[in-house]
């Protein structure tokens, strides 16, 4: 007897799975997109009920009136994308940093003119939670718009206890009235609040003992993050939040080595965090510790592009040593405005040197492992979500081609056609 199904996407030129393993995919796993010529999937309240090729599919699963079938004849089809490091919620800009930048002002003169995270902390300390919300749901309308189906999406632009939990508040109205799927992180350690630059290590205490528990009383995140750098916070002040964040129960996370090698990927081995994001200045001897502890690298090419860098984080020797390799916009005003993250894939691709055939794995399922939800999201198979991205191409191998511009033209978030559709029968 076959199964009754309720959506059917039927015809994909490729069917890209990123078939599951049991942990992220790694060296020359990462490689392997698990096609399905012709493929299709069929999906049930909001599940993937069967995988394979149409013919096959179309033989195991039944139709019935209310079935919405979606032809994908000449298209790519492959998982919802995943963002698995985005600042979501914030106000205000930062455009005229920019433009600072092109004639050559250094971070620490764009911060002495006002500019960088405090500016951003200012707004963002200035607006109601419901225009927080506002703002939010227009950015996850536009990364639905480009395929993404599940974000994190951190704090960090209030530095002080109210502030803080206002974002993540902001945060968790988001994630239960939008289509996309939030993963939210505590980001109170994003940089020292001007007001308390007298005594760095006060502030720290602070995050440790009034923040974290706060955060965790009232279950506004799953994930603690630190930006361990120079002029942010150190490696044993890193240490001391995420060690308290978690005996509180929270998984970790931590900015390391975008600026120099300021030991942050291997503090991220030495806790087992499971990710560690950024690293463009990252040694081979803490890339060898990020794999023999499977933290997910975390890579941001937006950031590098954007900030008119030319030190890429070296995502081929990761590969080579065996580090899982995850991509993400790192959405944020001041280095990575960018929501698409089909521009993450591209410059994975161009500035990174990944294959289009890594960078998709790199934005799905591994993104998928980087956040904690790879048994739900990130690859096609029996039992996980029905989020799906149809796009107006017809191989994984077209991914970077069209840099720039969105590619995506159907999206499917739960089974349901929530953008596009212009081959629903």
């Amino acid at each position: 007897m076959t199964a009754p199904a309720d959506l059917l996407v039927v015809h994909a030129a490729e069917l890209a799975t990123l078939g599951d393993g049991r942990g992220p995919r790694r060296g020359a796993a990462l490689a392997d997109p698990g096609i399905v010529a012709d493929g299709a999937v069929a999906a049930s309240g909001g599940r993937i009920i069967d995988v394979g090729p149409t013919e096959a599919v179309l033989r195991r699963v039944s139709r019935t009136p209310a079935t919405t079938t979606v032809d994908a004849s000449g298209r790519l089809v492959t998982p919802g994308l995943v963002d698995p490091h985005t600042h979501l919620v914030f106000a205000g800009h930062r455009a005229n940093e920019f433009t600072m930048r092109v004639h050559g002002a250094a971070y620490a003169e764009i911060l002495a003119a006002g500019g960088g995270i405090l500016n951003t902390v200012r707004a963002t300390r200035a607006a109601a939670e419901a225009d927080l919300v506002a703002i939010g749901r227009e950015r996850l309308d536009r990364m639905l718009a480009h395929g993404t189906t599940t974000v994190e999406a951190k704090s960090g632009y209030g530095l002080a206890l109210e502030d803080e939990l206002k974002i993540l508040r902001a945060t968790a109205r988001l994630g239960a009235a939008h289509t996309v799927s939030i993963v939210p992180t505590f980001l109170g350690a994003h940089a020292v609040p001007p007001e308390r630059k007298a005594d760095p290590d006060a502030y720290v205490r602070d995050v440790c003992e009034l923040m974290l528990p706060a955060v965790v009383r009232e279950g506004l995140a799953e994930f603690c993050d630190v930006f361990c750098e120079r002029g942010a916070f150190s490696v044993e002040q890193s240490r001391r939040i995420l060690s308290a964040a978690g005996r509180l129960g929270l998984r970790l996370k931590i900015h390391a080595d975008q600026l120099s090698a300021s030991g942050g990927a291997r503090l991220a081995a030495e806790l087992g965090a499971v990710s560690a994001d950024h690293l463009e200045h990252t040694p081979a001897e803490d890339l060898t510790a990020m794999a023999e502890r499977e933290v997910t690298a975390g890579l941001l090419p937006g950031a590098t592009f954007f900030l008119l860098h030319q030190n890429y984080a070296d995502a081929r020797a990761m590969v080579a040593l065996g580090v899982p390799v995850a991509l993400a916009t790192d959405f944020n005003p001041g280095s990575s405005p960018t929501l698409s993250m089909q521009m993450a894939i591209a410059l994975g691709c161009i500035g990174m040197r990944l294959t289009p055939a890594e960078a998709l794995a790199a934005a799905t399922i591994n993104a998928a492992h980087a956040i904690g939800r790879a048994a739900d999201v990130g690859s096609l198979a029996p039992g996980k979500r029905a989020d799906l991205a149809l796009w107006g191409i017809s191989s994984v191998a077209e991914l970077p081609l069209h840099f720039g511009t969105n590619m995506v033209d159907t999206v499917i978030k739960d089974g349901r056609v929530v953008i596009g559709g212009g081959r629903i029968r």
